[in-house]
């Protein structure tokens, strides 16, 4: 398991598993993956049994997570398995959820032009359900921040070739979806002035870091990220995910403690964070996300989500449609 994830312990989990709040608000859940490497497999199953903890999950967007790609043919085209296997797996409505009811896939983007190909196999594959790609850029001088099977090359989102492949994205009308880490926010901004036609999807709050060579310098991180978040949020084409807060890199060491984190604690710690991205973009804008398994290591599915509906209390009714649900459902062209 790479060291940007954190150990999942179900017996320090179960110490503090929560009953579900409101369980008749319906859900999509915008992002979350199946993983099958070695040390660690999550697939539909798994997630079936921590969406049937109480919450109303009534379908969900897959995002790509390297995940049973094809061991033959060509290289370019071996990501499809993905979309293949996530087909495969959730093709029955199961339990009353519609799981991956949109499918975000993998393809390298570096291909430009010829990426199209790959494109088409993904959509084949989806039988209906393809939406869009992510290719991580995520990129610091700080090396232990990187993911190893997923570092990317410093400047990725402006390499002409790269940004031919997002125009191949937004001729087929797919969508982008972003992991980057904040500090690189403004070159995402770069690339959303470019392709005002592409919609892109900000993963995890515009990729909150708060450790190694950020540690210790929270106001002047939370002042630079919520101002490049604003900058964002000026270009109509963007869209960011609520979530992803449990990984190693948020610095917020939920799993240092003895007991997990209740729902009151998660959305204490979060809510200057999600409250600025709704402030800047407007719940029309944004959608929460479990990103499980990865987040696993920090709080139950049940508390993350009682977390969400806890921050938005103050919030009205289509506000939190929006939220929860609508916001989802458009931008992923949900039918």
């Amino acid at each position: 398991m790479s060291g940007n994830y954190l150990s999942v312990r179900p017996d320090w989990l179960a110490l503090g598993e929560e009953e579900a709040l409101e369980p008749t608000l319906p859900i999509i859940d915008a992002h979350h993956h199946f993983y099958d490497r070695p040390g660690w497999t999550y697939l539909d199953a798994d997630y079936l049994a921590d969406a049937g903890t109480g919450h109303a999950i009534e379908a969900t967007v897959y995002m790509q997570a390297l995940t049973r790609y094809r061991d033959t043919g060509s290289e370019h085209l071996k990501p499809v398995g993905e979309t293949e296997y996530v087909v495969s797996a959730t093709n029955a409505r199961t339990g009353g959820r519609q799981l991956a009811q949109g499918i975000v896939g993998y393809a390298d983007l570096r291909r430009g032009a010829a990426v199209q190909a790959v494109l088409e196999a993904h959509e084949v594959a989806g039988q209906g359900r393809f939406r869009g790609i992510r290719h991580l850029v995520t990129w610091d001088a700080d090396s232990s921040l990187s993911n190893p099977l997923t570092a990317a090359p410093r400047g990725l989102l402006a390499d002409p070739a790269y940004r031919a492949g997002l125009a191949a994205l937004a001729v087929r009308g797919l969508s982008y979806d972003a992991w980057l880490l904040w500090p690189q926010l403004p070159e995402l901004i770069d690339v959303a002035d470019a392709f005002p036609d592409l919609p892109i999807i900000v993963n995890h709050c515009g990729g909150v870091v708060r450790i190694g060579a950020y540690a210790g310098r929270d106001d002047e991180i939370f002042q630079s990220w919520q101002g490049h978040m604003r900058a964002l949020a000026k270009r109509p084409n963007v869209f960011v995910k609520l979530g992803g807060l449990g990984m190693r890199i948020n610095g917020f060491g939920f799993e240092k403690a003895a007991l997990p984190p209740t729902s009151r604690q998660l959305a204490d710690a979060w809510r200057p964070w999600m409250a600025s991205c709704i402030d800047a973009f407007g719940p029309m804008r944004c959608m929460f996300e479990s990103n499980f398994p990865v987040d696993k290591g920090s709080y139950s599915f049940t508390n993350g989500w009682n977390a969400f509906k806890r921050l938005t209390q103050g919030f009205s009714d289509s506000e939190r449609r929006s939220l929860f649900h609508d916001t989802a459902r458009r931008v992923y062209r949900l039918g």
